[in-house]
C-alpha cells in the first residue's frame, strides 16, 4: 500500500469560471449620448419640417390671395381697385420685413422691394402701382403687372431670399 499523499499546504485551488455576462440595462454612457444625439437631431428635422411647412403655406395664402384679386379683377374689370389691392398686399408683405415699409415712398419703397431678389423689370412694373393708386385711370397693363406681383410674392414669402437691410450694415 502506497502511503497517502501529503496534502498540500495552502487554500485547494478550484477550476476558473467565467464572470456573468454584462446586463444590457443600464446603458453605458456611450449609448445614452448616441440617443441624445438621435434625439436632437429628430427634434431639429421636426423643427425644419414644421418651418418648411408654415413658409409653404404663407407662400399657398399670399398666392391664393393674388388669385382672388386677379379673379375680382376679372369679374369687375376695376382696374383701380386691383391696383389699390396689390399695392396694399405688396405693402402687407414687405412690413413683415420691415416695419418702416408703411411709410415709404419713391425710392426708398424700391429699395425695400428690391431686398426681394428678383428682375429689374418686376421692380419697375411694381413701382408703377405706387404712382396708379393716385390716378382715376390707371393706364397698367394688368396681366404683366399681376405676373410681376406674383414673382415678387413668391421669392418675398421666403424670409431666407430678403437681403439684408441697407441701413443695417451702416450701424
Amino acid at each position: 500500500m502506497t502511503p497517502p499523499a501529503p496534502l498540500p499546504s495552502g487554500p485547494q485551488l478550484r477550476d476558473i469560471h467565467l464572470p456573468p455576462a454584462p446586463s444590457w440595462w443600464p446603458l453605458a454612457p456611450g449609448w445614452w449620448a448616441l440617443a441624445a444625439l438621435a434625439l436632437l437631431g429628430l427634434a431639429a428635422i421636426a423643427w425644419l419640417w414644421r418651418r418648411h411647412r408654415r413658409q409653404q403655406l404663407r407662400r399657398r395664402l399670399l398666392l391664393d390671395e393674388l388669385e382672388k384679386l386677379e379673379a375680382r379683377h376679372v369679374r369687375d374689370s376695376d382696374d383701380a381697385a386691383l391696383v389699390a389691392a396689390l399695392h396694399q398686399l405688396l405693402r402687407r408683405v414687405a412690413r413683415s420685413h420691415d416695419e418702416a415699409a408703411a411709410r415709404q415712398r419713391g425710392e426708398r419703397w424700391r429699395q425695400t422691394l428690391a431686398r426681394v431678389p428678383v428682375a429689374t423689370a418686376v421692380l419697375d412694373r411694381l413701382m408703377l402701382l405706387e404712382q396708379a393708386i393716385y390716378r382715376p385711370q390707371t393706364g397698367v397693363d394688368v396681366p404683366a403687372t399681376l405676373a410681376a406681383a406674383r414673382d415678387w410674392l413668391r421669392t418675398a414669402a421666403q424670409p431666407r431670399a430678403w437681403k439684408p437691410h441697407p441701413e443695417a450694415g451702416d450701424v
